[in-house]
């Protein structure tokens, strides 16, 4: 039998993704667009001319071309689909966050927001990815420290239940993060999250599903990530 906050956060978790998975299958996105890139796709604006998803958004600062990109997946032989876009920052922060959003882990105090989801070739696989610019670096570190904390929360599970792994420090050029690997509750890997900071901008950012059978594409994920946030 599962506790009553473990059960609470899978029946969360398994209502978000089912959300999620809806709304990108309809390509709808609140106030923002849908931008899709894979053969044959379209936008969802006839009007606009064919480019690249995500940074079509882009803005002055911290925008929507900080958050990964298609190019970044091709790298780690994946296949995304599509993605969808939003820059309010009220997108569940992870599997483990429940509705926990970044707009609420930082009181509406960021100086910006970033969201986006990705789906790919394979059944029930997403990638979810929420940044923020906490305007120091101090901030940023302080909010870095508060997504391990609740990422580490769902390392501890009971039997049968999903689980993140143990953390993997990484520094790159652009900044630092830490990833970890997740599983089912028979423990056969099924994506991973990883937190990310650079400067004064942060995130989280999951893979749900496993999109592909080689388990260092979350680590690649993670880099990637951490290049795009730079300030």
């Amino acid at each position: 039998m599962f506790d009553n906050q473990a059960a609470s956060r899978e029946l969360s978790r398994r209502g978000r993704i089912a959300g999620v998975a809806a709304a990108v299958g309809a390509l709808i996105v609140v106030g923002v667009g849908v931008h899709a890139d894979a053969a044959g796709a379209a936008t969802s604006s006839p009007s606009r001319s064919a480019t690249p998803p995500v940074a079509a958004l882009a803005e002055a600062g911290l925008g929507s071309d900080n958050l990964i990109q298609s190019d970044d997946f091709f790298q780690q032989g994946l296949a995304p689909v599509s993605a969808t876009v939003d820059l309010t920052g009220t997108q569940a922060l992870s599997a483990c966050s429940g509705e926990e959003t970044m707009r609420t882990l930082t009181t509406g105090e960021a100086g910006a927001y970033a969201d986006v989801t990705w789906s790919f070739d394979t059944d029930d696989s997403l990638l979810t990815e929420s940044i923020a610019d906490g305007s120091t670096n101090a901030s940023a570190a302080s909010y870095e420290k508060q997504l391990n904390k609740l990422v580490r929360d769902c390392q501890d599970e009971p039997d049968g239940h999903w689980y993140y792994g143990g953390g993997h420090a990484m520094t790159v050029t652009a900044g630092e993060g830490r990833w970890y690997p997740a599983f089912t509750g028979d423990g056969v890997a099924t994506g991973g999250v990883a937190v990310i900071r650079s400067g004064h901008s942060f995130g989280i950012v999951e893979v749900t599903g496993q999109p592909t059978d080689d388990p260092s594409y979350i680590e690649g994920i993670a880099a990637a990530a951490i290049n795009r946030l730079t300030d």
